[in-house]
């Protein structure tokens, strides 16, 4: 027996239990009412009437009578008609009961199966959908604050620079205040301390730039190996207090890196020590060799 018809009378109802009582119950019902109407049909059966015929003879001869006038003979009475034998109910035989088929039943689950695995794919697809939205949601939240934290730095830089700028233009009003004063009259434009005899100072100390110089280096972030040794030359505007208000590029290394580089380090410094004099220049014009 091949694996298919075993997994066919597997899945297959069980028989109907008491065929063999029931089918023998039936023929012994079928005998006894053969049996009983036999039995009516002889006792309804009349028996045949005998007929007897006789003929008297006298001892002498005689003369018969005259036949008498023929009379009409009454009527027979009316035979009761025969009752009509009852006819035998029909036994109508239990109808077999119908056996599903196992294929059809196997063909449902499979079926259901197909149906629910392919609920489960749907929900499936459905909560990866709904990670995926969330995840996205979150990255642009994400993007979304790092840029207005951006934008608020920026706007607080631009405005503190805009105030540092005010400030350095005040302090250069002041000081062209203090030189038209000092045109005027006698006296000079530096410190109380000073002992110049110019009408202000010229510049910087001897060291005060190459101070400068290797703060602004310590700074500089640049990996490249160069042939040569190009010079870079940034001009450097500062604020009294020594914050760094803005740099620009004078003399351009060749190397577009090396320049950011020094542009970026500047930035990165933010504010500049003062000079033996107490005071910051407001524009220095510093060299940055990458070698050096």
């Amino acid at each position: 027996m091949s694996a298919a018809i075993q997994e066919r009378f597997e899945f297959a109802p069980p028989p109907t239990p008491g065929l063999v009582r029931a089918m023998l119950l039936a023929i012994l019902a079928h005998g006894v009412l053969l049996a009983v109407l036999t039995l009516g049909v002889q006792w309804k059966r009349e028996p045949t009437p005998v007929t007897v015929e006789a003929e008297l003879w006298s001892a002498l001869p005689v003369e018969a009578a005259p036949p008498a006038p023929e009379e009409t003979p009454p009527p027979e009475p009316a035979k009761p008609e025969p009752k009509p034998e009852p006819k035998p109910e029909p036994v109508v035989a239990p109808k077999p009961v119908p056996q599903p088929d196992p294929s059809i039943a196997l063909a449902r689950e499979k079926e259901k199966a197909r149906l629910l695995k392919e609920k489960q794919v749907q929900q499936e697809k459905l909560a990866q959908e709904k990670k995926r939205l969330e995840q996205e949601k979150a990255l642009k939240e994400k993007e979304l604050q790092a840029k207005t934290a951006a934008d608020k730095l920026a706007k607080e830089k631009a405005a503190k620079r805009a105030t540092e700028e005010a400030k350095a233009q005040e302090a250069e009003r002041q000081k062209n205040l203090k030189r038209m004063m000092g045109m005027a009259g006698t006296g000079g434009s530096g410190d109380a301390g000073s002992t110049g005899t110019a009408m202000q100072s010229s510049g910087p100390s001897a060291g005060y730039g190459g101070r400068i110089s290797a703060l602004i280096k310590r700074n500089i972030t640049f990996t490249e190996t160069l042939a040569n040794n190009p010079t870079a030359e940034m001009e450097v505007r500062t604020s009294p207090d020594g914050t760094i208000i803005s740099r620009k590029i004078l003399k351009s290394s060749g190397v577009k890196n090396y320049d950011d580089a020094v542009l970026n380090a500047i930035d990165k410094t933010e504010r500049l020590p003062k000079d033996v004099d107490g005071r910051v220049p407001s524009a220095l014009v510093i060299s940055f060799r990458p070698k050096d």
